[in-house]
């Protein structure tokens, strides 16, 4: 990452990431600890969105021990951390890699902070890069 990370309040993102039908949408496949991808909500603005694995430390740690621990807290109860890297919103999430299952929960935990249902959530995966 080229900057710290912002904390981000999901109550400053678009209403329409919480009132319409959401689709996530990963750019590459699964490979590495950072996934980019967009949300898209129906009939609203895309938004830049990123999936993190904090856990990842060689060839160097991806994130200070003070984001892991907020990122781990967070899981811990339930949600998911979220943070701007680069302009870009990121969901910060536990260990090294990530698995369709992992994401899935990941956005998931997002749709929960932003008051939606998961189940107006859609996750559109790619096999490869």
């Amino acid at each position: 990452m080229t900057t710290a990370p912002e904390p981000v309040d999901p109550f400053d993102l678009p209403e329409a990431l919480g009132t319409h039908d959401v689709t996530w949408r990963a750019d590459d496949g699964l490979a590495g600890h950072r996934v980019r991808g967009c949300l898209e909500p129906d009939g609203g603005a895309a938004v830049a969105c990123d999936l993190l694995a904090v856990d990842e430390a060689f060839p160097a740690p991806v994130a200070d021990d003070a984001t892991r621990l907020l990122a781990h807290q967070a899981w811990r109860h339930g949600q998911v951390h979220l943070v701007s890297y680069d302009g870009r919103l990121t969901l910060l999430v536990p260990g090294r890699c990530f698995s369709a299952e992992l994401v899935l929960e990941s956005v998931a935990r997002l749709a929960k902070a932003l008051g939606a249902s998961a189940k107006r959530y859609r996750v559109l995966l790619r096999l490869g890069r």
